[in-house]
């Protein structure tokens, strides 16, 4: 337990480690003492040097230490990383196993005991991201692991996001072992497939964390005509068109992505001819469909993050009611809206008042049928709430 690094909190600063939440911030510290370098584990004790947990330090971050382990004898060393590991991969082996997708998360930070740590498998690759200095002073240890088991052809690194730079991280991304670059690949789930580019795509490719609710949809019955808003690589798209729907107009700004998502439709055997595209904003779009009168059977909306930390809640709560109004104004009699956030900085129950707000504007009566949310393998930690960060709603209007 002699640590050669300790961080000694403020007065009456240990509350939320008691309650094993696990990010100390920099203004609950009151010394560190040693020299340790960004990433290296240290001690946190409370101001009689009673022992409160082990964590990663992140000198130039806010979040100035994100916790390893509550156990005093548990050491954090090679042994214990590869623990880590192994032990949340095994915990999806079922996904694997009864053949339900081969594109999932595999590793998703804390909730699996590893802060800062993403791992997606995408058929026979890995992709990993290092948004923290904790897994960045590991990873060797980390893309050697990795490597192992199961068929994994190239492990590739995506650590490209924006929260490296709160750590004070630059980015990066590259082929660290396998096959030759370029990595685009094919995975499927439920019945359908999708072309991944793992090197420039959004996160680390594709939206794994909407694979349940893209299943209610194709489930859903005929759709009528759809709108796909913040479309990306056509996922709702080709939900939509396997559920029977008359139309999809799918709103995206990227046109390489709905170059994928045109291809997907192809990969799918779905009628291209039922589909239409929009190469544009879609806050402006939605104001010129309202303007030409135009109506849907059901509406999509999956924004990026507004609001990634709390402090920046208050604007993009306007964005999220700006958009579900427009949405509503949209929507036929008796159709159905699915509108999700994925804004850490958003609440539940705040999603849910910017969305009752936006009904009420709207002069709309309408029911939530489906509390949409995150899959199994994207796991909320009991003790950290932000790990539950998608959050959505289908709602179905009043005919």
């Amino acid at each position: 337990m002699n640590m050669e690094f300790k961080a000694v909190l403020q007065v009456r600063r240990e509350k939320s480690l008691l309650r094993r939440h696990p990010w100390v911030f920099s203004g609950s510290i009151q010394t560190v003492l040693g020299s340790p370098s960004a990433g290296a584990t240290l001690d946190l004790v409370d101001q009689h040097g009673v022992w409160l947990a082990r964590g990663a330090y992140s000198p130039d971050s806010r979040i100035a230490v994100r916790v390893w382990t509550w156990n005093p004898d548990e050491i954090v060393d090679e042994t214990f990383i590869r623990t880590r590991i192994r032990s949340a991969i095994e915990r999806r082996a079922n996904l694997l196993q009864e053949k339900q997708t081969n594109a999932y998360r595999e590793i998703f930070a804390e909730s699996d005991g590893f802060p800062g740590l993403i791992v997606d498998r995408y058929g026979d690759i890995r992709v990993f991201q290092l948004l923290s200095t904790g897994p960045e002073f590991w990873k060797d240890v980390i893309a050697d692991e990795l490597r192992g088991g199961d068929g994994i052809t190239a492990i590739y690194e995506r650590s490209d996001g924006d929260a490296r730079s709160r750590d004070g991280l630059e980015t990066r991304k590259g082929l660290l072992w396998g096959r030759d670059e370029p990595l685009e690949t094919v995975v499927y789930e439920h019945g359908v497939s999708y072309h991944v580019d793992i090197q420039n795509g959004h996160k680390t490719g594709f939206y794994l964390d909407q694979r349940m609710n893209r299943r209610l949809l194709q489930e859903s019955g005929n759709p009528g005509e759809v709108l796909n808003c913040f479309a990306y690589t056509g996922g709702f798209t080709v939900a939509a068109l396997k559920a029977g729907a008359a139309t999809v107009l799918s709103v995206e700004s990227s046109s390489d992505a709905l170059d994928i998502a045109r291809r997907n439709i192809d990969l799918n055997n779905l009628p291209q001819d039922r589909c239409e595209w929009s190469d544009g904003d879609v806050f402006t779009e939605l104001r010129r469909f309202r303007d030409s009168r135009m109506s849907f059977d059901t509406i999509i909306l999956d924004p990026p993050r507004f609001a990634p930390t709390a402090a920046q809640a208050e604007r993009a709560s306007r964005g999220y009611k700006d958009i579900n109004l427009l949405a509503f104004k949209l929507l036929k009699p008796g159709g159905t809206l699915m509108t999700f956030s994925c804004s850490g900085g958003i609440s539940p129950d705040l999603f849910q008042k910017i969305v009752a707000g936006a009904a009420l504007d709207a002069g709309v009566e309408a029911q939530i049928t489906h509390w949409l949310a995150q899959p199994e393998d994207h796991p909320v930690s009991i003790h950290l709430p932000e790990s539950r960060y998608l959050k959505g709603f289908s709602i179905r209007l009043a005919a």
